[in-house]
């Protein structure tokens, strides 16, 4: 089971989307995780046969993506995710394996598998217009998986969820990635940081980084820095320094900065999060 982006690159009149990117994923989850104009859409797109590169190659196991049989193996979940509002949950999933070309028979059973893996269980027989958005999403991931895909695509969808509904999506996809290729594409750092296996971070069409979590914090280890200082010398450092946050104290003004050198005489060091990585490369305030 293997995915192969081979120099992809793919381009909008003068916007590079994905720029010349070269993957190879296996099975597991991975956690695409990018600002808006990244790049990440487009890349999903590419992956799911929907666009096709400009230059460059997709391939799993040695298939193009644009081909029927990969089609087969493919879950896709968009980041508009469409329903019908005055079907059940139960009729909108028998109405998709229909689509599918499923027996009857094997559509009622997998359906209700996927809306007990779904949580959803309890409303099989209730119209999708009345569910919050969060149990909609959980839908969506049951559809994305009636074929029983090998590869699964999932496009932002925790975007707009309550934090409780967030962690229930979340538990549902970590262990989707057991038997299959997952690849989640967000801006919500936590997501990634609780569910992925592997971290793509993605930047201006590129992947600038590709590891484990511990891997890719790797590249701000020992450059994170705390202090609580007054206002002069806050707007001075934040002049300097990428500042991951900054809040308002009695004592002065608490800064947690990026910088190779210990920025002020009482700063001290922290450990880096995936949190910082993000807000270093995406707040537009530093290169590395």
């Amino acid at each position: 089971m293997e995915l192969i982006f081979d120099r992809v690159t793919k381009q909008y009149k003068e916007k590079i989307a994905v720029d010349r990117v070269s993957l190879s994923l296996t099975q597991g989850v991975y956690g695409l995780l990018g600002a808006n104009g990244a790049g990440k859409t487009t890349l999903m797109r590419l992956m799911c046969g929907v666009l096709r590169p400009d230059s460059g190659e997709i391939l799993y196991n040695g298939t193009k993506v644009e081909e029927e049989a990969y089609r087969d193996i493919l879950g896709y979940l968009p980041q508009q995710f469409g329903y019908y509002p005055d079907f059940s949950a139960m009729d909108f999933l028998m109405y998709l394996g229909s689509l599918k070309g499923m027996p009857k028979k094997r559509a009622s059973e997998k359906s209700r598998e996927l809306l007990e893996l779904a949580g959803l269980s309890h409303v099989a027989k209730k119209k999708i217009k009345t569910f919050s958005g969060g149990m909609k999403q959980r839908l969506g991931i049951a559809q994305s998986l009636l074929n029983n895909p090998e590869v699964l695509v999932l496009d932002e969808p925790t975007a707009g969820l309550d934090p409780k509904e967030r962690v229930k999506f979340r538990n549902i996809v970590s262990k989707l990635g057991n038997d299959r290729i997952v690849l989640l594409s967000t801006h919500i750092v936590s997501d990634v940081e609780h569910i992925a296996d592997v971290i793509l971070l993605m930047k201006d069409g590129a992947i600038i980084h590709k590891g484990s979590l511990e891997e890719i914090i790797q590249a701000i280890e020992g450059k994170v820095w705390e202090c609580t200082v007054d206002s002069h010398a806050a707007e001075r450092l934040m002049g300097q320094y990428p500042a991951l946050n900054v809040r308002e104290e009695k004592e002065g003004t608490f800064l947690r900065l990026v910088c190779g050198e210990k920025p002020a005489e009482h700063a001290v060091q922290a450990a880096a999060t995936l949190e910082d990585l993000y807000l270093y490369y995406f707040s537009g305030e530093g290169q590395m």
